[in-house]
Formats: C-alpha cells, structure tokens, sequence
C-alpha cells in the first residue's frame, strides 16, 4: 500500500496556521482543534473517562481511558470508520473476566482498537504458572485475548505541544497496570499522537515487566472497521505472500474475504492468518479502502514486532464488521507457544516496544 499523502490531504496539510497564525485569530487553539476530557454519564458506559481528540483535519477519535486507553469512536469526515458494536463502550467495573468460559471478553468488544494481552491472546485456556511458585495456584486460566482491556489506565498527562512554529501535536499518554500477588506484574506504557491538521494516529505502546519471576508476553490489537466505512464493495488491500490458516466457516460459507460482501443472516465468522510480505522499510500495511465514498484506512505496524496478522470477517446481520489483527504469535495460541519455543519471556525490567500508526486518507480526486 502507498505510504503517499492524497491530493485532498496534503492540501489539508498545507492549510493548517502557524503557532503564530492561530494565535492571532484564536485566543484558544481548539477553535481548530484540540483534546478534551469528558466522562460518559449513562447506561453501561457511565463512569468511563474519555479524551476527545479532533485535529481540525476532519479525523475525531476518542480514547476510552479506563479501557486500556483503547480507541473508541473514529471519523474522518464525519464518516464512522471504528465499528459500533451492540455492546456499547462498556464500564470495565461490570466485566467479569471468567464469564462465559472465558468469552466475556465479547460482551465489551467494541470501537476502532481493542487490545489484546498482556501475557495471553487468542482463546482461552489453562496454562502452567509455575514459575511464579505459589502452589495454591500451579495453573493460570485465560480467557479470550487476555485481560488489559478491561483495565482502566492511570492517566499520565494530556494535551497539546508545539513542535517549533509550524506542528501542533496533540497527544495521550497513561499506564495500565496487569498485576496480581504470586503472578505476573505488566505495565503498558501507551501513548497515543495526532497531528493539528492532520489525519493519522500514532500509537506508541512500551510493554515491561516490572515483576521479578520470568512472565509469559503476547500481544495484539484488534482493530475493528464499521459501517458506514465499511460498506458492500469496500476491499481489503495488502500484500498477502500466503495464508497459512482459515477457519472451516470459509469452506462452508465461501464468502469473498477481499471484496466484502452486504450483512448476512446467521453468518458465521471467517477467520484468516495471512503470512503478509514486509516493505523495505520492515512495516507491514494494510488496510481497507471504500471507493464510493473516496476514503481508505491504513494499519501500519512494525513488522519485527508484529510477525503475525489475522483477518476477521463478521458479515453478520447487525453486528457487521471486519477485523485486522497485528499479533506477535500464531492462531494456535497460548499453550502452542509456550510448546514450540515461540513464546516470549520476559525476565525483570525486560520490554517490548510497538510503534503503530492508523491512517485515514481521502483517495478521491
């Protein structure tokens, strides 16, 4: 996929004022744009804390802080690319993390990212705890892609600085702390910027272990596109080298996981592992893109860091949505990881670094 700004947005760029320029038309810069904190007030999302971020360059997106710092709503053009989901962006206070034989995880999966981890993704299941000596507990049982995000996030600082006179940049930054006594101790250091003007998020999250007994890691983001976005006709685009696992549905169901297909009744999600090819520049991109409405939504991921992606195909009636899943390990998961040597440990102060970037583009003219 193309790293190149469109005609639209690179005229964007250019019409974005100087610090100088602002200040004589604004006494308060988020008359272009800016960051602002709110906390949700009813039903199941009552008590969330939330930053909304709205660059001036037709891309608003809000961080749902007491989830993991996830990111919730996102637009670009007042067009919705993160998927609304029937779950609403649920209080992490009601989620029970065994529920359901561990699949609670569904009932508060909703919004452009979800995060996955921070010692355990993809299903569930019982794992040896040993290293952590507590012989109440020899085992450790999972649920769906972990706990971190149903973890609420000490908020660190807000806001926005210039860089020199002519780049705004508005940024988040917090901690999610994943610890229990006689277990693993992870700290998420997560930091989320956005260009005044522009229409790129860029994620930067700092995984370490601040135990001091050897910790499983895995890690994934689930990056969930919706409609109006995501319509009839709207195709994934990426440099695919092979597949290297689908779920039977897409045998049974044969439905098209390039070119999407409208809301089916009673479809059963199609899931993919697709060995993608990195560009010279060692990222992995790749996307969605919506002709009718000119607009494309680009994943860029560290290759090195991110080796594994899954594509998510949930084309049923009233939950419709499409998935792309950077992921530091394979489908087969937790317990044929830690098998094959393909898990990674992290002794005392050990970390892992992701740097990311989710791009909204207008594609037309």
């Amino acid at each position: 996929m193309g790293d190149g700004m469109s005609a639209a947005s690179a005229e964007q760029e250019k019409s974005v004022p100087t610090k100088r320029e602002l200040a004589r038309y604004a006494g308060d810069p988020s008359a272009l744009g800016g960051v602002r904190a709110v906390v949700l007030d009813d039903g199941a999302e009552r008590g969330i804390r939330v930053l909304e971020f709205s660059t001036g360059g037709g891309l608003r997106f809000d961080v749902l802080v007491d989830r993991c710092m996830d990111l919730g709503l996102a637009e670009l053009d007042g067009v919705s690319v993160g998927w609304r989901s029937r779950t609403g962006f649920r209080h992490p206070g009601l989620h029970e993390h065994n529920d359901e034989d561990g699949l609670s995880w569904l009932r508060s999966m909703s919004g452009l990212l979800v995060t996955g981890g921070l010692d355990h993704t993809l299903f569930g299941g019982e794992v040896d705890a040993s290293q952590y000596a507590y012989p109440p507990r020899p085992t450790v049982r999972h649920g769906l892609h972990g706990r971190v995000a149903n973890i609420p996030a000490r908020l660190v600082g807000y806001g926005q600085e210039w860089v020199g006179e002519d780049r705004c940049v508005l940024w988040a930054e917090g901690e999610v702390v994943q610890a229990t006594n006689f277990g693993e101790h992870l700290v998420l250091r997560r930091r989320i910027e956005a260009d005044l003007g522009g229409t790129e998020i860029r994620l930067t999250d700092t995984v370490t272990n601040q135990g001091f007994d050897r910790t499983p890691h895995m890690f994934l983001y689930h990056v969930n596109v919706g409609w109006p976005f995501l319509d009839e006709g709207t195709r994934f685009v990426g440099d695919i080298e092979r597949t290297l696992w689908q779920s039977d549905s897409v045998a049974e169901q044969g439905v098209d996981h390039l070119v999407f297909h409208e809301p089916l009744p009673g479809f059963v999600e199609q899931v993919y592992e697709h060995q993608l090819m990195a560009a010279e520049d060692g990222r992995h991109r790749v996307g969605l893109v919506n002709d009718r409405l000119g607009r494309s939504f680009t994943l860029d991921v560290d290759a090195a860091a991110f080796p594994c992606f899954f594509e998510w195909l949930n084309l049923r009636e009233g939950c419709w949505a499409v998935g792309l899943e950077p992921s530091t390990h394979h489908v087969a998961g937790d317990a044929a990881a830690r098998a094959d040597g393909s898990m990674i440990w992290l002794e005392h102060g050990e970390q892992r670094t992701y740097a990311s970037v989710f791009r909204f583009e207008r594609t037309e003219g």
